[in-house]
């Protein structure tokens, strides 16, 4: 039921296609939250760590289709993001445009985890290293080496509390930059299966004088890394006279940190761990400018399997051949996700209604239903069947239906109107 859309006479409706085109791409389109004249792009959680000793803040987005009233409550990916603090506003404006805005599904709606810091050289290093001018200075020094405790934070407490409290579905990112990518790095070698992906920008693969990347070298050579991806973003932190072919050979300091990279693509490149993987160079971002666009390009080519790909035609035109085609996507969905994805029920719905108002009865009924049997707790799967059933002159089925909707919502729109109506 799409009050915007479709009048409760069945028998008069007359919507040209080219509406549905536009609300299909219009249930996807509105973007943050406003509240009390202002716009709000998450909310602040906090879980207490008995490993860290410390209560830890995090931000939390969750995507817009869990404010959709009468629909059924669906479960989500989860993006968890180091240097929350820094990053949140930045992954959250960009997720919606690739996962909602304008009919995009260029990623699967995802609920975003910012963690902020408390004490990032303690937490993001996962090595204590000595003191290595001019990188680690003596404080880095004393407090480095906890990203062992930083992990077990995030496997035994954040993870199950978010689990806990929030629609989690069972695939989770991990994304950090520069000591945030170091992260990334320990905790795909060490606790690989604590995410499903991750991205690492520009990390810190010099820490501890490399020690920490031939380390990470020789763990990873003994993993099948099958079902794992790893994309590896890396800015352009050379001078103006060094490119990537002398910085091979330089010796300078100052290029230690591109060259461990480089050093890490050489090893992970050779495909001998079967790492779903992909390294891109940034030559005109720097180390500060880099995240946002290897952000970007990193979610594209891990979900690179979730745009549903359709014509306007197709949109337009809609039959059972395109749905089909739908159906065979979600399956892949749900094959590279690893648990099922069911089609969401605001697009069936959608292509129901279009179904219905171009004529093709068999196709509407068989959607309407499907809806009913995927979502049996929503009201507006019951709602719509209900129309189905009316608009073809069913009035006990459409009579039972809309009764249905009531013992669910009993305050769901438009329906007691139309139930009185059909009782008349």
């Amino acid at each position: 039921m799409y009050k915007s859309m479709i009048t409760t006479d069945f028998a008069t409706v007359k919507i040209k296609k080219t509406l549905f085109f536009g609300v299909l791409i219009l249930i996807t389109s509105f973007g943050f939250a406003q509240k009390n004249n202002k716009i709000e792009i998450g909310t602040v959680d906090s879980v207490f760590s008995k490993v860290l000793n410390e209560n830890r803040k995090v931000l939390i987005h969750l995507p817009k289709s869990t404010r959709l009233t009468g629909f059924s409550k669906q479960k989500y990916p989860v993006l968890y993001l180091l240097d929350g603090d820094v990053h949140f506003s930045s992954v959250v404006g960009m997720m919606e445009q690739l996962s909602e805005m304008n009919g995009n599904t260029l990623c699967p709606e995802m609920i975003i985890v910012g963690i902020p810091n408390t004490n990032r050289g303690r937490d993001l290093t996962p090595t204590h290293s000595d003191i290595d001018p001019p990188f680690v200075t003596k404080d880095l020094s004393e407090q480095s080496g906890g990203g062992e405790k930083f992990a077990a934070f995030l496997e035994k407490e954040l993870i199950p509390f978010i689990d806990s409290k929030y629609p989690t579905a069972p695939y989770r990112t991990l994304i950090g930059h520069s000591f945030g990518g170091l992260t990334v790095m320990n905790i795909l070698t060490n606790h690989t299966a604590l995410f499903n992906s991750y991205i690492a920008i520009d990390p810190s693969m010099w820490w501890d004088r490399q020690n920490f990347l031939k380390e990470t070298e020789a763990k990873l050579r003994t993993k099948d890394l099958v079902n794992t991806s790893l994309f590896l973003g890396v800015a352009n932190t050379m001078d103006e006279n060094m490119n990537l072919v002398k910085v091979r050979n330089d010796t300078n300091v100052m290029t230690k940190h591109i060259r461990s990279i480089l050093d890490l693509n050489d090893f992970l490149g050779d495909k001998k761990t079967h790492l779903n993987y992909q390294y891109k160079y940034y030559k005109d971002d720097s180390h500060g400018s880099v995240p946002l666009i290897a952000t970007y390009d990193g979610l594209r080519f891990i979900f690179a399997f979730n745009q549903l790909k359709l014509t306007i035609g197709e949109q337009m035109n809609f039959n059972k051949a395109v749905f089909s085609k739908i159906e065979k996507h979600y399956e892949l969905v749900s094959k590279h996700l690893g648990y099922k994805v069911t089609l969401p029920e605001a697009m069936v719905n959608s292509y129901g209604y279009q179904s219905l108002v171009s004529k093709n009865n068999e196709l509407a009924g068989y959607l309407f239903k499907m809806n009913v049997t995927n979502y049996p707790e929503s009201p507006n799967t019951y709602d719509s069947l209900a129309d189905f059933y009316e608009a073809n002159g069913d009035k006990k089925n459409a009579v039972a239906n809309y009764q249905k909707v009531l013992t669910l919502d009993k305050d769901f729109p438009e329906t007691k109107d139309k139930l009185e109506r059909l009782l008349k």
